[in-house]
């Protein structure tokens, strides 16, 4: 049962009546100022209880549970590149947040020639897009068993490998592929998949002694409960859970179960991040993303695509960013001066919030004008140009202060300002805040900025 923050706080140095711990008391040393803060952090799973040099043996035994996170962490890292699962905390973005993003996979057959595995392998791993500011990148690949052959599997692993190095799992039911695949890896630790109930011993063994993340697959979630605690018990730490069931409605009640078992009941045995594969439960390639994309939303830690293809991967990517955002810090850019198309004194200077996707609509129609331009940024905490106008975080104040701070008079020969047609009631409050300058009132929308640009200034 999971203990309360002042439960835990009475087990720690600062409510110690042992002088030699009472000494430690907020120390500071876990990173909180008080053992009051740490004990509630510590219960809200936000902490590690190792985090405290000092707390006693006794206490560290009670305080276990408490310590723990309700999901463990699964981390897959590769080169520089890395992948984390769990340490999740609620069932709803808008209660918290979502702290780790779905790892996106892509499935790498291995009936496929050599050369092909590795211009797949270096594709996915290439794969890059900008977003309102935020690179979005696929996760790694899923080297998959076929023909159950380990010879051809071990040669699929060694070409993926050698095309890029990036989180891999490997995929086979099958404890002598595995074994041949991990040859492969050169002392990497890839997520293996999967343990099940005939096998899991033998996976069990091999996931030990490569120190890798093991998956477990039951068509139950009690059949997964009774393969995680044996596979624990084998020595297994870090485990994944495959609830072999595949459909829509099937998929979404098994990961909406497991996910409410973890945090509501906190049910040790199926504390553990979710992978699915939403190709083996769809029937065609556009229900297959349909599919992921429910399972990016819930509540999936990681999801193996069949095929790739950035068209298709990249709504995946933008639902992924939207959902671990944190609901309660808006994506945002620096506020300061952007040169737009090679700027000169001569050229515009306009204003706009530093919500991101209000900066990067207005930047991206401020460049596709072909006119050179300066866009200044206020800081608006991250609202649009409407929002941080009722807030008040938008106004003749702030933008006067804004267009002082950044330094524009001192770039420009004119002293003209553009402001958005969405706050033009601004206009005779900004003239006095910006004495000599001339405030322009531009078009309520981004998209006719190149004709106002064009015509108007």
């Amino acid at each position: 049962m999971a203990l309360s923050g002042l439960e835990i706080y009475k087990l720690l140095p600062g409510s110690s009546k042992d002088p030699a711990e009472k000494a430690h008391a907020n120390c500071k040393e876990c990173g909180y100022p008080t053992c009051l803060a740490f004990a509630m952090k510590l219960a809200a799973k936000q902490a590690e209880l190792s985090s405290c040099k000092y707390v006693s043996e006794e206490s560290k035994a009670k305080l276990s549970a408490a310590a723990a996170p309700p999901i463990r962490l699964i981390t897959l890292s590769a080169d520089g590149r890395q992948v984390k699962a769990g340490n999740e905390t609620v069932l709803f973005r808008h209660e918290k947040t979502f702290f780790n993003p779905t790892g996106l996979f892509v499935r790498v057959p291995d009936n496929l020639p050599a050369d092909e595995v590795a211009a797949l392998v270096h594709a996915v791993a290439d794969y890059k897009v900008d977003y309102v500011g935020m690179a979005l990148r696929l996760d790694g690949v899923a080297v998959e068993s076929v023909a159950g052959d380990a010879a051809s599997f071990a040669s699929a692993v060694a070409a993926a490998r050698s095309a890029a190095t990036i989180p891999m799992m490997l995929v086979s039911e099958n404890p002598a592929v595995i074994e041949a695949g991990l040859a492969q890896m050169a002392g990497a630790a890839p997520m293996l998949c999967a343990a099940t109930e005939a096998n899991w011993a033998a996976m069990a063994a091999l996931a030990v002694a490569a120190k890798a993340p093991l998956v477990v697959r039951a068509e139950t979630l009690a059949g997964l409960a009774e393969l995680t605690e044996k596979l624990v018990a084998a020595g297994v730490e870090d485990l994944v859970l495959d609830p072999a069931m595949r459909g829509f409605g099937s998929s979404l009640g098994a990961l909406t179960q497991l996910r409410r078992l973890a945090l509501k009941k906190n049910f040790k045995p199926l504390g553990y991040p979710i992978v699915t594969f939403p190709y083996l439960g769809a029937p065609d390639r556009e229900m297959e993303l349909l599919l992921a994309a429910q399972q990016v939303a819930k509540y999936a830690g990681f999801v193996v695509l069949s095929h790739f293809s950035p068209a298709e991967v990249y709504p995946l990517l933008v639902l992924r960013a939207n959902l671990y955002t944190d609901p309660q810090k808006p994506i945002q850019v620096e506020p300061g001066i952007y040169e737009i198309n090679k700027p000169t004194a001569e050229s515009p200077v306009l204003v706009t919030t530093n919500f991101s996707i209000t900066y990067f609509a207005v930047a991206n129609e401020m460049e596709s004008s072909g006119m050179p331009a300066w866009l200044l940024v206020a800081d608006a905490e991250g609202m649009s140009v409407l929002t941080a106008w009722a807030a008040g975080k938008f106004d003749a104040e702030k933008i006067a202060k804004s267009v002082k701070n950044v330094g524009i008079a001192d770039k420009v020969s004119h002293r003209k300002v553009v402001i958005p047609g969405h706050v033009a009631v601004l206009m005779g409050e900004l003239e006095e805040e910006l004495p000599g300058w001339q405030i322009k009132v531009g078009p309520r929308e981004a998209v006719d900025l190149p004709r106002y640009l064009k015509t108007a200034w």
